[in-house]
């Protein structure tokens, strides 16, 4: 099996995994480093990989800078330090695709000629070079809504009508990276769930996922242990499997092309059971 995506893959629902090389990610970081000062344990991070294939991923999500609401930025040259190698020894050891986690343009390049397979940019292509690195390497790209930045994208997102709003910015975006080169056919969308959007946004965005799907493009949807579950449901993060796993069903039924999830083995479970139905 090859590890680059061709054109039938999303032919049919896929489990991204999250792997963080991180040690501030929200749900998992640090957990894949050493307890000495010697930093990222890559035998832990492979091990970390074969569980996750045997328990049904589809996709590895690596990447090296925490997102999470108020998270501090990494530097170049600490996320090259964090990604590459994991990329390069995943790419070597396993059969899957390997999508890479970044906005920077040297961390997309450098990855691809490793041999990664899809490009997640939250931030759009919008960072300086991250277009014209994405195009050249002629990868699938995920591009993700996101108003504001990390750092501050939760202290008040306002929108009139979300869902609108979102759909017209990605009808802009998707022209401007087509117009850049960039193929149409490569380009997955992702309405970026809990990224610069209060409860009321993410649910009307989750609601509305058929809407995102009907542009023709595979949809992502993210919601594995996310804070809207928190709140929704008064649950503290290591109680929010069940309602990662309702939300997952949900964007499934609605069309959603790709789960990206912490949970693998149970969101197999319930794709399973969603294609069972079908």
């Amino acid at each position: 099996m090859s590890n680059l995506i061709q054109s039938a893959f999303f032919s049919r629902p896929r489990i991204m995994a999250v792997l963080n090389v991180t040690p501030d990610s929200f749900f998992d970081g640090g957990r894949l480093y050493g307890s000495s000062a010697s930093g990222l344990d890559l035998d832990a991070v492979l091990m970390k990989v074969e569980a996750l294939l045997e328990d049904g991923a589809d996709i590895i999500d690596v990447g090296g800078e925490s997102t999470r609401p108020g998270a501090a930025p990494v530097s170049e040259e600490e996320e090259h330090e964090r990604v590459l190698p994991v990329v390069r020894a995943i790419v070597e050891r396993f059969s899957v695709p390997v999508s890479v986690d970044t906005s920077t343009a040297s961390v997309m390049a450098a990855a691809a000629q490793e041999g990664a397979a899809l490009i997640n940019d939250v931030r759009a292509l919008q960072r300086p070079g991250a277009m014209a690195a994405a195009v050249e390497s002629a990868l699938p790209v995920c591009l993700m809504h996101m108003q504001g930045q990390p750092s501050s994208m939760q202290e008040a997102p306002v929108y009139e009508d979300v869902v609108s709003e979102v759909l017209a910015w990605f009808d802009k975006r998707i022209e401007l990276c087509v117009n850049q080169g960039l193929k149409k056919q490569n380009i997955i969308l992702d309405p970026g769930i809990g990224f610069g959007k209060l409860d009321e946004h993410n649910l009307a965005l989750l609601k509305a996922t058929d809407q995102f799907v009907a542009k023709g493009h595979p949809v992502l949807i993210g919601v594995s242990r996310k804070s809207l579950l928190g709140r929704l449901l008064g649950r503290e993060l290591d109680q929010r499997l069940a309602g990662s796993l309702a939300l997952a069903y949900d964007a499934l039924s609605r069309g959603a092309t790709i789960l990206r999830v912490h949970d693998v083995a149970e969101t197999a479970d319930i794709r399973a059971i969603y294609e069972f139905l079908r």
